[in-house]
This record gives structure tokens, C-alpha cells and sequence, in this order.
């Protein structure tokens, strides 16, 4: 055989072989995405920092096990699940979760969970002693909320219907403390729905570091207006009903006040005359005598913090920050020991930055400065504070570490997404990593940046992910004049696409965008996707391209650029979206006919926006969940962005989609649920309206009872997963106006 015929073999069967390779990759299916775990990358789970530093406990094999961080070796089994019978039965419990004491001699187990909303929850809580193997209800009075231990593990407060409670673990005496509560009018030890959801929050009361006193809110919502949602259950469809203040209307009135188990007595803290305020945080200072409440007004653009004395509620302000537009509230305030400082950030500077201040006021000092954010706070050593920052770019995050004097360190400064959980004494960490083409890997490291051990490399997923057709997120950076900023000067936003596996420059693909655009918010990052990055690979392969952007009013770039979007929320996101809609209809491989935009919850309402303001560049849009007109939001949320709707009536109603549905050209689809407590039924209502009064014909989906995530199904009927059929509708969708002629 002749050189020449042998290589055309060689390359002919290197063809076929590639071929038959690329015939042989698989294409994704919405039953991997929704019905089976394919795509699911593993963790490192359940590692609860022990009290030493130097251990830490994770459930396995229903054993709750101790393992040494640097060793990685298991030092003992403290429990077993299979020990939790409680007295007179035979079988253990069914426990969702547990929390230790801080003496780690005890352990409360919650079983029977029942969500309220977001984050709040009630249950059945048991307490365990390790020492005695002794397992008993906290109550036998009906199901808890928010079960937590003293310091001192002798006791544990509770609340139940809406009054709080102390169980004496010694004496086995249930004591109630509060009595005014009542459904709809008083809580104690609780936020109300706002303040859950809008300031990220669900414990309202806090041990005194003695174990002998307890803070609590106190939140009268007796004038806040109801809001009602219809469940759609049994012959007669019943009346939800709970307090919901929407923009411009009543809050709760919110009092703190301590309780002192030495003395019986409660007294309420000074937190000054005006009532129509938010105090979206309190804690406890060094001194057991001394309680901190933050105290914002209603515009949320003045940060004061009071300092109470606990026994007498005497106050003084030690802390007051004024913003031009507003401040976000963070759990980013430490008390240091010296009983003289703290240290709190703030974007004062332009940037988030970290700073020590004294608590008599005397004194601010900057740890950190730059145009850069930090942009979470782990904690505080006694020496350095330890944090996460986009120093670099944007669009990564690194882990740092920086002293009172303000000497700053890089720790792991890996490409990509780094995210911290330390242990108790901050000499280890995990640091979990990623990169758009790279899924999560989960390393153990020492406070200095040294690599212990690699925990998870999800090696498995990877070697998955080899048997598919899966496009890599390509990051790119969109330059445009239509990127300009308050003072003028323009900005290159960030921006990733997903083009299809078997792109062919030559063709001309139709583009989704994908959309959140809410204040401080990012959706292009350096990180391996999750949920929506498998739906887009699932629409890659169908041959639509998929891309978004970090948009103005997006996070990590500093106050001028998350903030521009002030009293105008949709206005400049909007320009955002259709400029990116125009430069995609500039590149030569797409359809500028056939340009989507989808988005879910402030996503749904910009892609509203985009299907009206933007009817002639967008063609399709998909609104899942969508605020419609931010009259009908909550009002922290709003108002803090937006000014009331009596301030600032253009602002709400220029925005909105329901003031444009006329400008629809396109093809456009509503999803929502019935049943949701967040962005209301309601908002798909009036933008239904509003269409049908302007002759617009759209496409409606509307799932009963489903609350904002529209999960689960019905049983009555059989169950049905929600989800999957959300995205079955969504994708036919888009495949009928977007593939089809």
C-alpha cells in the first residue's frame, strides 16, 4: 500500500470515527432537567462546624459523625439517628433537622415541618442529651416555631401562635412570657411578611449572652390591609388571608423589647418617637446589659443604630449613615471584644467597603478602599476579618483577609467563584470553586491559603457532561454608546452566550435572552450554571442561542452602577435589553426576526418590558411570575428603590407593563401562580386586562395554588410535577415562534 492511499485510509476512518463519536453524544431531555438529577453536581454537605475549630460533624449513613479538618480522619460518632425513640415509643422520630448548644451537650431535632412563607416554618421540636441519651418533646402544647437554645444550654425559647415561650430544660417548666399575641394584629418574636422576605430574616427574639434576658420584636400589624389569595381546594374554594403592605400604604408599627427571666419584667427599648420606621436588625452586644438596634426610615436612605440598655431602655445612637438614594441592610455588623468597637460595611465610598468604627461614635476607620466590593463577610478572628470580593473583575469572586490596621491579604484567589464556610476558630475553610467550564470543586484549606485536601473535584459530573451535546457559556464583554453612566462616560457590560453544539457561522440562529435585571443582581458570572444554564444547553441543541448581560443596576460594580436604576426601576435595564437585542440582530449568524426574551419574578417584568417598550427589536417574550406594576409590590422592597407611588407617581406607572401593552407586536406568554404569597395573582391579572382592552392576543398559563416557585403537583389528581410542566409549555412555546417559519 502507498504512502499516499494509506494516510487517506487513516483519514477517512479517523472521519467515520469522529463521527460515529459525535452520532453517539446524547441530547438533553426536560426530564433531565426536572425529573431525574442528570445534571446534578455534588456537594459537600451538612459540614457543621464543631465548638474546637479543629472538628466538624456531618451525617452519614444516619450517624452524626466527628472529623478532624486537617486530618480528615472521623474522631467519633456523636448520635445516631436510629437512638431517637422517644419515651413510650418504639420507633424514632423522622427529623429534618437538628441544632446542637453551643456546648454541643445538646441537640434539637424539628420534625413535621410546615412552611408559612419563605423562610418561616412551624414543627414539632425534641430535645436530646447527648449524656443521658434522653430524647422528650420540647412541648406537648402544640407545634413550635423557632426553638433556640440559651448560651447556656438550660433552656430554649420558642414561639407559638405568636407568642413566646421559655422550656427550662432543668426544671421542665414551659413558661409563656408574651400574651397579646394574636393572627393578623400582634406578633411576638417574629417578623411580619415584609420584614421576612425584604430584610431576609425569620427569628425575631435573641438570647442575652448571660442566658438571662431575651430581646424580642414586637410587630402590631392591627392597620396594615390584608391581601387574600383563593385556594382552590375541595368543593367550596377557601379565603387565605395576611397582611401585606404594598407600596405607599401602612406598616406594622415595630417595638423591641427585653425580657428579663431574673425579675419577671419586660421593658421596651427607646427607638425613638416616629413609628413609621423599619429596625431591620438588633443583636446583642458584649455587654449583657446592652442591646443594638438598627434603626432606617421609611425612605431607607438613613442608617442609625442605637445603643439599649436593657433593664431601663434608655438609648443613645452610635452609629448614623445618610445615602443620597438608599442603603441595603446586611448582616455584616460585628461587635468586637474589646467592648469599644465594631465593625460594619458600607458603600459610603462609592464601593462596599469594611470599616472600624469606635461605639461612642469618636472614630471611622476604612479597612478596605478601592473600586472594588466586598461582597460577603465570613466573620472575625480576633485578628483579621475574613471576606469575599470582586477585587479582580466583576464577575469572579475571591477570598481575603485583612487586620484592624488595615493589611490586606489574598487567600485564594483561583479563577472563577470562590465561596468560604469556615470552621468555629477560622483556621480552616472550604472553598468552593467554579468556572463557566469548570463545575463546583470543594477544597479544604488553613486560614493562610494552603491546600489541606480536595473534598469533591465532581469528577463524575464531568465525565457525564462528556457523554452530551453540551455547548460551553462562552463570557464576552458588549461595548455600545447606549452603556452610558450618570456622569457620562460608558461602560462594556458583561456578557456570556451559549451558541449550538454544531454552530455554523454560516446560519442564521434565533436568540433568547435571558433576563433577571433587579437591583444589585448578576447573571453573568464566572461560575458553573445551574438549572437555567441545562435548560439553555437543552435549547442550544434545538439551534437557539442564548445570552445575557449584567445590565445597569446590576451589583458589584460599584453604588453609580447598581444604583443609576433609582426611582426608575425597568428604565434603563429595558434600554439595556433591547440594545443587547440590537447588537445581537447585528451578528451575522442570527435572525433578527426571531429574538425572545425570558425571564422569571423582576425577569418576568423586564421581559414584559421587552415584548412592549421593545416590540420593534424583540418578537417573543415569556414572563414567568412578573411584577406588572410595582403599586401592586410590597412596600420595603419598592419604596426603597422607587419612593412612594404618591412621590413619585411617574416613575411607578412610566415603567410599568401594564401603562404599554398596546406597544405588543409580538408573541407573548404569561405564566403565573394562584397562590402566590410574593409577586400576587393579581399583577397577572391586571396586565391580562390591560391586553384585552388594547385587542392584544397572548398566551396564558396559570398554574392553582402554586406559590411563587410553582413547584410540586396535585396529588388529588395524581401529583404532576409543575415544573415540568411550566418548561414543556415554555419550550413549545418558543420552538413554535422561534424554529418555526
Amino acid at each position: 500500500m502507498n504512502k499516499v492511499k494509506y494516510l487517506l485510509i487513516t483519514a477517512l476512518v479517523f472521519v467515520i470515527s469522529v463521527t460515529t463519536y459525535a452520532q453517539e453524544k446524547k441530547n438533553l431531555e426536560l426530564s433531565d432537567l426536572y425529573e431525574r438529577p442528570t445534571f446534578q453536581s455534588k456537594g459537600v454537605r451538612g459540614m457543621n462546624p464543631m465548638r474546637d475549630g479543629n472538628t466538624y460533624g456531618t451525617i452519614e449513613k444516619g450517624e452524626f459523625n466527628i472529623y478532624n479538618y486537617k486530618t480528615g480522619k472521623k474522631v467519633k460518632t456523636l448520635f445516631s439517628f436510629s437512638e431517637l425513640i422517644p419515651e413510650g415509643d418504639t420507633l424514632p422520630i423522622r427529623a429534618y433537622n437538628y441544632v446542637l448548644s453551643d456546648d454541643e451537650s445538646k441537640v434539637l431535632f424539628l420534625t413535621n415541618v410546615n412552611y408559612i412563607y419563605r423562610h418561616s416554618f412551624t414543627a414539632d421540636f425534641y430535645v436530646y442529651d447527648l449524656k443521658t441519651k434522653n430524647l422528650r418533646p420540647l412541648s406537648t402544647n402544640g407545634s413550635q416555631r423557632l426553638a433556640t437554645f440559651s448560651p447556656d444550654g438550660t433552656k430554649v425559647a420558642f414561639m407559638r401562635d405568636n407568642n413566646l415561650f421559655i422550656k427550662d430544660l432543668v426544671t421542665d417548666e414551659e413558661k409563656q412570657f408574651t400574651f397579646d399575641g394574636l393572627y393578623n394584629n400582634i406578633i411576638n418574636g417574629a417578623p411580619d411578611w415584609v420584614y421576612e422576605e425584604e430584610f431576609s430574616f425569620s427569628q425575631g427574639f435573641h438570647w442575652s449572652p448571660d442566658s438571662k434576658k431575651i430581646a424580642f420584636y414586637k410587630f402590631d400589624e392591627s392597620k396594615v390591609k390584608e391581601f387574600q389569595m383563593e385556594e382552590f381546594q375541595g368543593l367550596y374554594p377557601e379565603w387565605y388571608s395576611f397582611k401585606y403592605p404594598k407600596a405607599g400604604e401602612d406598616n406594622s408599627v415595630v417595638n423591641v423589647y427585653v425580657y428579663n427571666l431574673e425579675n419577671e419584667k419586660t421593658v421596651r427599648m427607646n427607638t425613638g418617637r416616629e413609628t413609621d420606621i423599619y429596625l431591620p436588625r438588633m443583636k446583642w452586644t458584649k455587654d449583657a446589659n446592652v442591646v443594638a438596634i438598627q434603626r432606617l426610615n421609611r425612605h431607607q436612605n438613613n442608617l442609625k443604630i442605637v445603643a439599649a440598655d436593657a433593664l431601663t431602655g434608655k438609648s443613645n445612637v452610635f452609629y448614623n449613615e445618610e445615602n443620597m438614594s438608599y442603603i441595603e441592610i446586611t448582616d455584616d455588623w460585628t461587635f468586637l471584644d474589646d467592648g469599644k468597637s465594631f465593625l460594619i460595611t458600607s458603600e459610603k465610598s462609592g464601593y462596599n467597603h469594611i470599616y472600624l468604627c469606635k461605639l461612642d461614635g469618636s472614630e471611622e476607620k476604612a479597612l478596605t478602599s478601592g473600586n472594588w466590593d466586598v461582597t460577603v463577610i465570613y466573620g472575625f478572628d480576633g485578628k483579621e476579618i475574613y471576606f469575599q470580593a470582586a477585587k479582580k473583575t466583576p464577575t469572579e469572586r475571591q477570598i481575603y483577609a485583612v487586620n484592624l490596621k488595615g493589611e490586606m491579604r489574598e487567600i485564594v484567589g483561583d479563577e472563577g467563584v470562590n465561596n468560604a464556610r469556615f470552621s468555629k476558630n477560622f483556621k480552616y475553610f472550604i472553598n468552593i470553586n467554579s468556572t463557566v467550564t469548570k463545575p463546583y470543586v470543594y477544597t479544604l484549606y488553613n486560614n493562610k491559603g494552603g491546600v489541606v485536601r480536595v473534598l469533591e473535584d465532581n469528577h463524575e459530573l464531568v465525565e457525564r457532561l462528556n457523554d452530551y451535546n453540551i455547548s460551553e457559556k462562552q463570557l464576552l464583554k458588549i461595548s455600545d454608546p447606549a452603556f452610558v453612566m450618570p456622569d457620562g462616560s460608558t461602560v462594556d457590560v458583561d456578557a456570556w452566550q451559549i451558541l449550538p453544539p454544531d454552530f455554523d457561522p454560516d446560519k442564521k440562529y434565533p436568540v433568547l435572552i435571558y433576563v433577571y435585571g433587579g437591583p444589585g443582581h448578576q447573571t453573568v458570572l464566572n461560575q458553573w450554571g445551574h438549572s437555567d444554564w441545562s435548560w439553555m444547553q437543552l435549547l442550544a441543541q434545538h439551534g437557539i442561542i442564548s445570552v445575557s448581560i449584567n445590565n445597569r443596576g446590576s451589583g458589584a460594580q460599584g453604588e453609580m452602577f447598581k444604583k443609576m436604576t433609582y426611582l426608575e426601576l425597568g428604565k434603563y435595564e429595558t434600554e439595556d435589553m433591547i440594545t443587547l437585542a440590537k447588537y445581537m440582530a447585528g451578528q451575522p449568524y442570527v435572525d433578527a426576526d426571531k429574538i425572545a426574551i425570558y425571564g422569571w419574578s423582576y425577569g418576568g417584568f423586564m421581559a414584559a418590558n421587552g415584548i412592549t417598550k421593545g416590540a420593534d427589536y424583540i418578537s417573543t417574550a415569556v414572563s414567568v411570575a412578573p411584577v406588572t406594576n410595582w403599586r401592586y409590590y410590597d412596600n420595603i422592597y419598592t419604596e426603597r428603590y422607587m419612593r412612594t407611588p404618591q412621590e413619585n407617581p411617574e416613575g411607578y406607572d412610566n415603567n410599568s407593563p401594564v401603562s404599554h401593552t398596546a406597544m405588543i407586536k409580538g408573541n407573548y406568554l404569561l405564566c403565573h401562580g394562584s397562590g402566590d404569597d410574593n409577586v400576587h395573582y393579581q399583577n397577572a391579572m391586571e396586565l391580562v386586562k390591560s391586553m384585552i382592552a388594547n385587542g392584544i392576543q397572548f398566551d396564558l398559563m396559570i398554574y392553582p395554588n402554586k406559590n411563587h416557585g410553582i413547584y410540586g403537583g396535585y396529588e388529588e389528581y395524581g401529583y404532576g410535577e409543575c415544573r415540568m410542566h411550566l418548561f414543556t409549555k415554555i419550550d413549545n412555546f418558543l420552538f413554535d415562534h422561534l424554529l418555526g417559519e
